[in-house]
């Protein structure tokens, strides 16, 4: 939609945005972090956040097992016609505008936005058969928490370069 000027205008909606995450935060900081971001996102998004045990595994483990393991834990979260979004270090990169087009895109379905972020050890490969997209937030690797961060940051900027508020520089 275009203003009387000429210039893009957003039409307004809220994203419903559910994020299932194996393990729980530890450290106080990114409960704080996320706290801040979910109350920034209130205005734009009504997150849901599921976290997942994760499933303890030793040096000499099967660790495919254990992600399928945790794999089916995830399943049982899914709903059937939401728009499922795996993290995984080989998705897709987007820059931050990119993101924020590929949101309003698929939030614009009217569908759940269900973003999964595995453990330290990473997806099931059996998860792909249920997902809509696979993304990447950066070819650096992180700690699944500050994932979840960055995951929620991101979102939030996504929401401001949408609703042209001054956050995104």
């Amino acid at each position: 939609m275009l203003d009387v000027s000429g210039n893009k205008v957003y039409d307004y909606f809220m994203f419903k945005v559910k994020i299932i995450a194996l393990g729980k935060f530890k450290e106080a900081a990114y409960k704080e972090l996320e706290a801040e971001f979910l109350k920034r996102l209130s205005p734009f998004a009504k997150i849901k956040i599921v976290e997942l045990p994760e499933i303890g595994y030793g040096k000499n483990q099967d660790l495919e097992k254990i992600k399928e393991q945790e794999a089916e834990k995830i399943i049982k979260q899914l709903p059937e016609d939401g728009v499922i979004i795996l993290l995984e270090e080989k998705g897709n990169l987007r820059n931050s505008k990119d993101f924020s087009t590929f949101l309003e895109r698929v939030g614009g379905l009217g569908k759940e936005l269900v973003f999964v972020i595995g453990s330290g050890i990473g997806l099931h490969s059996s998860l792909k058969q249920y997902s809509n997209y696979s993304i990447s937030l950066s070819p650096l690797t992180f700690p699944h928490n500050m994932a979840r961060v960055l995951l929620e940051e991101q979102i939030y900027r996504a929401c401001t370069i949408l609703s042209g508020k001054e956050y995104h520089k």
